[in-house]
């Protein structure tokens, strides 16, 4: 199940926020050569915008990242899964996630919920090997090899990689998202890197706990993030340091790696996908 997902991505993807995703975009992404676009946030439960990047495209997998379990109702997700793979077979991937308690007041018993959201997927026809989870720590991992064709963790380390396969096994699809920065400056691209995992993400407990649980200590975790954080969770520099740093996913396991490019606010990101596939060898 997992070799299906597996093949269809290939190693490298685009992961952008679903607000700044365009068709043309990802029309030059699939021309690039990367093999999938996730669409980061919470995208409805229509899937309207998977849809249509996947009309506008011929073969690049179309994956979300993630759809939020307490914002959509299941059964209408997976009818919106149906309709797009009877439409245009295994070209979707479809990722759900439990969210943060930090934006959603209903947030109770997340792991259960999402074992119910889950469960009710599959028995509505979505495909194991079709479904991915956002994990983070051990039981959803766990979770994501046994119901899932994997996992889809965000804000994490390379040697994340290496924790996650330990606990997924050998079987499952391991497809961590990385921010990169592409600047020579080390300083210039470090502030830019710091500007978007200090808020929000250095106050979501989620990924605090799971940074804690990697061996970060708090002194890391405090303010706007000790430097070798930064450093750790955002791959900055030239496009082959860049590209290296991501290679260490695969090195530690990783099957997939979901490329987020940040550049400064309303800059086009298409010239560093341009230069990150010519430094990944697409």
């Amino acid at each position: 199940m997992a070799d299906l997902a597996r093949d269809r991505l290939g190693r490298w993807g685009i992961w952008r926020p679903g607000q700044q995703l365009e068709p043309e975009i990802v029309v030059d992404v699939e021309r690039l050569g990367f093999g999938a676009v996730w669409v980061g946030g919470s995208p409805p439960g229509d899937l309207a915008q998977v849809e249509q990047l996947i009309e506008a495209t011929t073969t690049i997998v179309v994956a979300t990242s993630v759809m939020n379990i307490w914002q959509d109702d299941p059964h209408e997700t997976a009818a919106s899964f149906a309709r797009i793979e009877a439409r245009h077979p295994g070209r979707f991937l479809l990722g759900v996630g439990v969210g943060h308690s930090e934006f959603t007041p209903q947030y109770t018993k997340p792991y259960d919920a999402l074992v119910a959201f889950v469960d009710a997927l599959l028995a509505d026809g979505v495909p194991q090997s079709s479904l991915v989870l956002a994990a983070l720590g051990p039981r959803v991992l766990r979770l994501s090899a046994a119901r899932s064709a994997g996992a889809n963790p965000y804000l994490v380390p390379t040697d994340y990689s290496r924790y996650a396969r330990g606990i997924l096994g050998p079987g499952p699809l391991l497809a961590p998202e990385h921010k990169v920065v592409l600047d020579a400056d080390p300083e210039r691209g470090r502030a830019l890197a710091r500007s978007l995992v200090e808020r929000p993400y250095l106050g979501l407990r989620n990924y605090t706990g799971n940074l804690r649980r990697l061996g970060w200590t708090d002194a890391d975790l405090a303010g706007s993030g000790s430097d070798a954080l930064i450093d750790a969770l955002v791959a900055h520099g030239p496009a082959d340091v860049v590209a290296a740093k991501l290679g260490e996913h695969l090195h530690y396991g990783a099957d997939h790696v979901c490329i987020q490019v940040i550049t400064e606010r309303g800059a086009d990101p298409v010239p560093g996908y341009r230069d990150l596939a010519a430094a990944l060898g697409l």
